[in-house]
């Protein structure tokens, strides 16, 4: 935001009554005391307070602002707060007066802001500021374990691209753009006012630089086209499902020398029929018969990445619970995870004679009952 002409006449510090290398915490602390002590809701009877709030709200929209502060600071710099330009004009004392103790061009880059033109200093040689091209978005469906283990694929867009038919250049094939005669190619033209020199964009190739006497028939000499274009992409190891990731440089092409922008890729990833994930942990669910949970057994664990492991069930092992083979779940850059098995027990839903005996034999053996806590707490 350009300097405003309050920012010569006003030291926003001394109204907050804070030092100039205050910290912007210690700003925004004194901006809450001084307003709740002068909002003009608690001094109805004090015709002065709005004003004063006003102007303390006034100070703090600089002040708390680390860019407007910048700006600020640079203007206090430049002179003393003394209300303007005196009767001595610029860059004489006079009462009241503005002496410069800078060079002529930082003179002229600071009034050039105050009245709406001048030297940008990011504009580089040619008077249009390089322009980073669009961030675009896009989203890619995987499959878990591609997902699980990163894969290579490529994206197919329809977004602005350099033109094919120019190669980004504007002009018609076999033609060139020309340097603009009127800037000589600096895309600026000076206008010297005695002791200042403001730069504006030049007209005649609205700061390009260049001039394009025949235009591409494709982009129109814009050098970029609407079309379709594939994307490779590498996706990592590991990514989950809703993930957004950023893929530098490969968005909308820049313009005017600017750079490219990103590629935002949302994932979508398809749940397997066995597996699950929590972080880098592989998660599956193992049923077990009654008797391999009470007896204890050895069971074949299917797994992601290669053959079955074995899992040790302990005789007396409860349903629900939890075991964890390490190193088989996803590798990650920062680590590898483990395989998380939780186990149920499952109960024949049609047993048949010899099961039928097994159970009652074991009905037979019990000397407790799981339910005996119920009893007890009533």
């Amino acid at each position: 935001m350009a300097p405003q002409r309050e920012w010569f006449e006003k030291d926003y510090y001394s109204v907050l009554g804070v030092d100039e290398g205050a910290s912007a915490k210690d700003i925004t602390k004194a901006y809450r005391k001084l307003a709740r002590q002068y909002h003009p809701d608690a001094n109805r009877d004090d015709p002065k307070a709005e004003d004063r709030f006003k102007e303390i709200s006034a100070a703090y929209d600089v002040l708390g602002d680390e860019g407007r502060r910048k700006e600020y600071d640079e203007v206090r710099r430049l002179g003393p707060v003394a209300g303007g330009f005196g009767a001595g004009g610029p860059g004489r004392p006079g009462a009241g007066g503005f002496s410069f103790d800078v060079g002529a061009e930082d003179v002229g880059d600071l009034l050039g802001n105050l009245f709406g033109r001048g030297r940008s200093r990011n504009r580089g040689a040619t008077g249009i500021a390089p322009q980073r091209g669009a961030d675009l978005e896009a989203e890619l469906t995987l499959d878990f374990e591609d997902a699980v283990r990163g894969m290579t694929t490529t994206l197919h867009l329809t977004s602005d691209a350099l033109c094919s038919t120019c190669s980004g250049s504007g002009a018609k094939p076999g033609t060139s753009p020309r340097s603009c005669r009127v800037c000589n190619g600096r895309g600026v033209v000076e206008d010297n006012q005695g002791l200042f020199s403001f730069s504006s964009p030049c007209t005649a190739c609205q700061g390009r630089g260049v001039v394009i006497d025949d235009p591409c028939p494709t982009c129109r000499g814009t050098g970029v086209e609407r079309r379709p274009r594939e994307v490779k992409v590498r996706m990592p190891a590991g990514v989950n499902d809703g993930q957004r990731i950023a893929l530098k440089g490969r968005g909308a092409p820049g313009r005017n020398g600017g750079p490219p922008g990103d590629l935002y890729v949302t994932c979508h990833v398809v749940p397997h029929v066995l597996f699950g994930r929590d972080g880098d942990n592989l998660t599956i669910r193992v049923p077990l018969t009654f008797a391999e949970a009470a007896l204890g057994a050895d069971v074949q664990v299917p797994t992601l990445d290669g053959g079955p492991v074995k899992l040790r069930i302990k005789p007396g092992t409860q349903p629900g619970s939890k075991h964890r083979v390490k190193g088989r779940g996803i590798a990650s850059k920062k680590r590898t995870g483990d395989l998380i098995v939780t186990v149920d027990v499952a109960v024949p839903r049609r047993p048949n004679d010899a099961e039928k005996a097994a159970a009652e034999t074991m009905r037979s053996a019990e000397t407790s009952s799981p339910r005996d806590y119920l009893e007890e707490a009533v």
